[in-house]
């Protein structure tokens, strides 16, 4: 019988005693530079190595499989390397790992040693046991009645369905080695699936100590980060572009890269059983996640076109452009200079073409946009609990207890934390970290963090400074319009454009470089932290990144939307910063054209650099790794070696993905009222992310450890916190930077025609000023104003609402901009509450579960104890049959005699 002492799912590592004699050198020193086994070693004796196949993921001997690889490379002054990988193969051969080498002569560079591992029955069915891995025992009898409506509609879209399903369903539990009969075990060798058996390997590897001198020193993670291995890692299971020639390999990366990994495919479901089959649920929930949405993303890419057509339909009836543009309207209304000094009185007629572009964003069709993004953003979330719930259904993780797994403790945890005490659940000591310690490392983490945000809004405040500083120098050059002999855009350049778009990319740029510094100052004080769980970790890292990309990427936005022209003041008395740059001022067209602007540069960069970034970079590297192995054989080029030469999958490589996603989803909610087409836009990269994602982890990275989740974690919480703040940016935006409010107050109160036009608009939002009383220090510079400019002229006119000079309440605001004020704080009040009512409305409308799962889930429950049930009462009767008689005819248990185990104190 097998004897495991300590807490069932502690993080043990579980050691062969002396007596089990399987492995002849498992009381002995191991020689890395040769075989770690005695029956490796009969393989080496009786095995030409000129005829294994190189492509083999397979010992020498053609049976055991490899689960785990560590590379290394022999240094000629590494003796404490050399005993440290001694000590820890050693211990990994006492944990009951079998172990093979590949001298260095074998590989392609010569210099490399490949250490591969296997885990035998034995190993894998007591971790099993310790992990509650569930296994199947029973194919699943209960029907599925689910019909999908007009089905042969989506024919094109579907995989053959041995792709879809890679293996039958079946009713699940927890292994128990001591009930291993229970199970459907028709192959020891294929019943725990590849990636089954790399999780379990890892987790030993991940918590044998590595020297006998101090038995913190532990893991595989210290070995690598201090150079003793180069690298640790699973195998692929083949090529990517073609079958493996082993018969018992199951190809299933060759099956990915075919119907997944190809851009011909982009119009295909995605096979996510076989996905997560071969890389296990976390990444497998992650692209079922990023499927979905941008499914859902097509919904709102379509309303999004139809209201900007709306947009380009109504064209024509944009009266307020129309007078803008009119020789004898705006080719007669003298403007009051941008800028003091350097800019000149310019005619309201050369912002003709900016008037025109904005007609397209700012319409009555932005208002219904935005408040339809609020209402399909609450769809969004709602159906994607539902399809998680269903898969956590589907993929057997309807149970998963995430303290199951993630009360696994971290083995940095356990090694740091050197203090006991009692947990009073399961009555055992384990490890923790003093309430003193813990509060001084998280306000060191916090402020750390505020200190990188407060960096952050200072490089902003420099872009804003810059685009104070710049504008009056593209007014001083573009006075002449020199940029109208340009071909065909020359017209469009304006002061206000070149600013904008040359303030957007230094923006850009500035965000990318704060990106690469802040990535590595989260990581180390995420790790300062010493989180105790996985999870945990997770969890702290997110908020952290999030927090820091959330004003990363969105402050300029937040600058343009509703900072920029708001506190301006009135020519005379005009707003400074740092007492002398005058703030900056909306084009008469109103500010959500720059902010379309500031939205495309930052979110179009931001997607196409992170394509290029995550498809070109690992190809490169990747090529320039293997150039050596490419000009070998084929048949030569080992499985180990061509996955060694891949890019390793870190363990925060999907956190990225996730991040880069949650970003998107930022800028298509927060500031869709300014840009219908973000959503399409959205949709066209994510249609290209989800292949350019799958080609990578297919043919650019190695194997990533398999590993569970049930959903997509902190995520969740921060896309329901970024969807509720949409609602309030949205209407914002509508309200304060959109002139959509004062035209409507306009049209419907002090329209003087009584008629429902917006002739007049223009006029009437323009206040007048007396030229005399602007201070001397503000006055346009000699040779500043146009030629058509002359002393006759003796006011101008500003985008306000305030009454002309000579009046009793001069420069002050009118009742108008009191109403205006008025209406917009209505609209925002009114919007939020019909949104934020309807989305409360939806999200209790819609389950998070559907009941179909629901019935499925409590009637599998109910089979599973009634076969358990009856399993034991069969046991009990057979064993009391054998008691009476005395003569046991009851069938052997699969492995009735298992050497005895147990837990290395020194590992706890």
């Amino acid at each position: 019988m097998n004897r495991i002492t300590g807490r069932t799912g502690d993080q043990s590592l579980i050691e062969m005693s002396p007596s089990d004699s399987f492995n002849d050198e498992s009381n002995g020193p191991h020689n890395p530079y040769t075989s770690a086994s005695g029956s490796s070693q009969l393989g080496q004796q009786g095995i030409d190595k000129s005829t294994q196949s190189k492509d083999s993921v397979f010992f020498r001997d053609g049976v055991r499989r490899i689960d785990f690889i560590l590379s290394y490379v022999d240094d000629k002054d590494g003796e404490r390397k050399q005993e440290r990988r001694r000590e820890y193969e050693a211990n990994l051969q006492k944990a009951g790992l079998e172990l093979e080498t590949e001298d260095k002569s074998e590989s392609d560079d010569g210099k490399t040693f490949f250490l591969k591992i296997h885990a035998p029955w034995e190993v894998l069915a007591t971790y099993a046991d310790v992990l509650k891995i569930k296994v199947p025992f029973k194919a699943n009898d209960i029907p599925d009645h689910s019909q999908i409506p007009m089905n042969w509609l989506s024919t094109p879209f579907r995989l053959p369905d041995l792709v879809m399903h890679p293996e039958p369903d079946y009713f699940t539990a927890p292994f128990d080695k001591d009930k291993a009969d229970f199970f459907l075990i028709d192959d020891k060798d294929t019943f725990f699936s590849p990636s089954t058996r790399n999780r379990i390997v890892f987790y030993i590897l991940a918590r044998c100590p590595y020297t006998t001198e101090d038995q913190q020193k532990k893991g595989i993670k210290r070995l690598l980060s201090n150079g003793t291995y180069s690298s640790a890692f699973p195998l692929h299971d083949s090529r990517y572009y073609k079958k493996s020639r082993d018969p018992n390999c199951e190809s299933e990366r060759f099956s990915l890269y075919k119907h997944w990994a190809t851009f011909l495919c982009f119009f295909k479901e995605q096979p996510l059983n076989l996905i997560r089959k071969y890389y296990g649920e976390k990444i497998g929930i992650y692209f079922a996640w990023l499927g979905f949405y941008t499914e859902m993303l097509s919904f709102a890419a379509v309303v999004g076109l139809i209201c900007f057509l709306y947009g380009l339909m109504t064209f024509e009836e944009n009266e307020w452009s129309k007078e803008i543009c009119d020789e004898n309207i705006g080719g007669q209304i003298i403007m009051c200079p941008l800028c003091d000094k350097k800019c000149g009185y310019w005619k309201l007629n050369s912002t003709c073409s900016s008037s025109w572009q904005s007609h397209l964003f700012d319409n009555v069709g932005t208002v219904f946009f935005a408040i339809f993004m609020g209402i399909w953003v609450t769809l969004f979330l709602e159906f994607w609990k539902r399809r998680q719930a269903r898969l956590e259904y589907e993929w057997d993780l309807v149970d998963f207890e995430e303290e199951q797994q993630q009360l696994q403790l971290r083995p940095e945890y356990e090694t740091k934390c050197t203090n006991k005490r009692l947990n009073h659940i399961t009555q055992e000591m384990e490890p923790y970290l003093p309430v003193t310690s813990k509060c001084a490392r998280t306000c060191l983490s916090g402020a750390t963090v505020l200190f990188w945000i407060s960096l952050i809004i200072a490089c902003i405040i420099g872009v804003i400074a810059y685009r104070l500083a710049v504008y009056a120098a593209f007014a001083s050059i573009m006075k002449d319009s020199p940029t109208n002999n340009l071909h065909m855009v020359g017209s469009l350049i304006t002061p206000q454009l070149a600013t904008s778009v040359t303030a957007s990319c230094i923006n850009f740029v500035i965000i990318m470089i704060l990106n690469l510094m802040y990535e590595r100052v989260a990581i180390w004080i995420t790790d300062m932290e010493i989180p105790k769980t996985h999870l945990e970790y997770e969890n702290k890292l997110t908020v952290k990144m999030f927090l820091f990309q959330f004003v990363n990427y969105y402050s300029s936005c937040f600058y343009v939307a509703f900072f920029k022209g708001k506190f301006v003041g009135h020519p005379g008395d005009y707003v400074y910063m740092f007492g002398k740059l005058r703030n900056e001022e909306c084009d008469p067209g109103g500010c959500l054209i720059e902010l379309t602007t500031q939205l495309v540069i930052v979110m179009t960069g931001k997607q196409v650099w992170g394509n290029i970034q995550e498809a070109l970079v690992p190809w490169l590297m990747n090529w320039w790794g293997s150039r050596k192995a490419r000009n070998h054989p084929e048949s030569l080029y080992c499985r180990w070696e061509q996955d060694h030469d891949l890019q390793g999958f870190g363990q925060l490589g999907l956190f990225y993905e996730y991040l880069e996603m949650v970003i998107q989803f930022g800028f298509i909610t927060l500031f869709v009222a300014s840009f219908p087409l973000a959503p399409l836009l959205a949709l066209f990269n994510n249609i290209i992310e989800v292949r350019v994602d799958a080609w990578k982890f297919t043919t650019q990275f190695r194997r990533p450890v398999a590993s569970k989740a049930h959903s997509i974690g902190a995520w969740q919480e921060i896309l329901n916190g970024v969807a509720v703040l949409s609602v309030v940016t949205n209407a914002f935006i509508v309200a304060f930077t959109s002139d959509m409010i004062p035209r409507l107050v306009y049209m419907y109160a002090y329209q003087t025609n009584g008629q429902l036009s917006m002739k007049g608009y223009i006029n009437d939002s323009l206040s007048i000023f007396s030229i005399d009383q602007i201070p001397a220090e503000s006055r346009p510079e000699p040779g500043e104003n146009p030629a058509w400019f002359n002393s006759s002229i003796t006011t101008c006119r500003y985008r306000d609402f305030r009454y002309p000079p000579g009046h009793e309440q001069e420069y002050k605001h009118t009742m108008q901009f009191w109403h205006i004020l008025a209406a917009k704080l209505a609209f925002i009040i009114i919007m939020e509450h019909v949104v934020f009512l309807v989305k409360y409305f939806v999200a209790w409308l819609i389950p998070d579960v559907p009941s179909e799962v629901k019935a499925r889930v409590k009637r599998e429950r109910y089979l599973v104890q009634e076969y358990l049930h009856n399993y034991e009462v069969e046991k009990l009767k057979d064993q009391l049959t054998c008691n009476t008689y005395n003569d046991c005819t009851c069938p052997p248990m699969i492995y009735p005699s298992l050497p005895t185990h147990e837990v290395l104190s020194e590992c706890l």
